[in-house]
C-alpha cells in the first residue's frame, strides 16, 4: 500500500497557511507561529517549535512536509569563495544555486525552472532544455537550505538569475518574493532583490503593479532586433522595442533604473555600432549597464551558433565600457566569479 502523501507547508505564504490551520481545526495564530519558524528560524522540523504542543507538533510531523529540497551536494571555487550548490526535487530533478561573495554582500543566484525553455545561445540552461517549474518551496528552500549552511545573516541579497525565466512562473516568483519579503520572515528588503528576465513585456508590467515593486534586470546583449532574435529566440516573439516601452514605464513607476545585462560576444555585439545603439536606447529611460564576460559553455557540449561564440577580449571588454562611459552611461563590468566550478553567470546546467 503507497503511503499517503504529506501536505508541503514549505513555500505557503501567511494566508494559505492561516487557511491549512482552519482547514485541520487549528486557531489560526499558528499559522505565524509555523511561518515563523520555516522561514525566519530555518526550521526543516517540527520538533523545533517548543512554543506549539506536542501533540500538534506530532500531527504535523506525521501528515506535513517542512522540505521542498534535499541538498545533495557543494562546490567551493579557490579562487573567489563563490559557492555552488546542487539540489535534488522530489520527482529526481536538479537544479542549481550559486551564493556570491563580495565585500559588501553576499548574493544568492536561485532557480525558478528545471532547465530553461528560451534557448539563448549564449547560455548553457538552455542548451539543457526544459522540464517544468519549481514549486514555490523549491524556490523557497534554495534560500533557506544555503542560509542553513552559512547563516541566514550571511545571504544579503538575493537575485532570480539562476536556471529558468522567472517571469514565464511568475506565480510562484511572486509568492516567494512575498515569502522572502514579509516582516515575520525579517529577512530582506524589495531593494535587496532583483528579478532577471530575458523579455515578457506583459509579465514586466504586471509585476509593476504588483506591491513587491523589486529591482528589476533586462537580458539585453544586443541593441539590434535581428542579432538579439538570432541568439535570444524569444525576442522574436516579443520583441525588444515592446520590451523596452515596458520596461520605461517600469522604471518611471517604480522609481528605479533598470539593470541592462549584456554578455560580451567577438564580432557580435562589441563593435563600434553597439556602442552607438546602445547610447541612444540608454537614453530614453533611466538605466545602467551591466557588462558580463562570455563564460565558457562547453561542459555542455554546444553545437550550432552556441559553438561558434567567442569572449570579448579583457582589453576590448573594457575599451567598450569606457566608450559608454564617455556617453554618459554608468557602466559596471561583473567580473567572472565561480568558472572553475561551472557557477559563473551563463554556465548552471545539469546534463539529462
Amino acid at each position: 500500500m503507497n503511503k499517503e502523501k504529506k501536505t508541503q507547508l514549505k513555500g505557503l505564504t501567511l494566508s494559505e497557511l492561516e487557511e491549512f490551520f482552519v482547514s485541520i481545526e487549528q486557531p489560526k495564530f499558528r499559522a505565524q507561529q509555523v511561518f515563523n519558524w520555516m522561514y525566519n528560524h530555518v526550521s526543516f522540523d517540527f520538533s523545533d517549535m517548543q512554543n506549539i504542543s506536542k501533540e500538534l507538533r506530532n500531527i504535523l510531523a506525521g501528515s506535513c512536509s517542512l522540505k521542498a529540497l534535499n541538498l545533495v551536494g557543494v562546490q567551493d571555487s579557490s579562487s573567489t569563495g563563490t559557492k555552488k550548490y546542487l539540489f535534488e526535487t522530489h520527482d529526481g530533478r536538479k537544479i542549481e544555486s550559486v551564493l556570491i561573495p563580495d565585500e559588501e554582500r553576499n548574493t544568492l543566484c536561485i532557480s525558478t525552472q528545471v532547465g530553461c525553455p528560451l534557448d539563448c545561445k549564449f547560455c548553457a540552461t538552455g542548451l539543457m532544455g526544459y522540464k517544468r517549474n519549481l514549486s514555490v518551496g523549491e524556490v523557497v528552500d534554495q534560500y533557506l537550505l544555503v542560509a542553513k549552511d552559512v547563516g541566514k545573516d550571511k545571504i544579503t541579497n538575493i537575485v532570480y538569475m539562476g536556471m529558468g525565466e522567472p517571469l514565464i512562473n511568475y506565480d510562484t516568483t511572486l509568492k516567494s518574493i512575498e515569502i522572502f519579503t514579509h516582516e515575520l520572515t525579517k529577512g530582506l528588503s524589495r531593494t535587496r532583490i532583483t528579478v532577471s528576465t530575458a523579455g515578457i513585456p506583459h509579465k514586466i508590467k504586471e509585476l509593476m503593479e504588483s506591491k513587491f515593486r523589486v529591482k528589476l534586470a533586462f537580458s539585453l546583449h544586443s541593441p539590434f532586433e535581428e542579432i538579439r532574435s538570432r541568439i535570444m529566440p524569444i525576442n522574436q516573439k516579443y520583441s525588444l522595442q515592446e520590451n523596452l516601452a515596458a520596461l520605461k514605464i517600469y522604471a518611471l513607476k517604480t522609481r528605479t533604473r533598470i539593470t541592462f545585462e549584456y554578455t560580451m560576444l567577438k564580432d557580435v555585439n562589441d563593435r563600434d555600432a553597439d556602442v552607438k545603439e546602445l547610447s541612444k536606447l540608454c537614453s530614453r529611460l533611466p538605466c545602467k549597464i551591466n557588462i558580463i564576460p562570455f563564460n565558457s559553455i562547453k561542459h555542455m557540449s554546444p553545437g550550432g551558433i552556441s559553438a561558434e561564440l567567442e569572449p570579448t577580449p579583457h582589453y576590448a571588454i573594457h575599451q567598450f565600457a569606457e566608450k559608454l562611459r564617455n556617453n554618459n552611461i554608468t557602466v559596471m563590468i561583473r567580473e567572472t566569479q565561480g568558472d572553475d566550478i561551472a557557477a559563473a553567470c551563463g554556465q548552471l546546467a545539469i546534463k539529462f
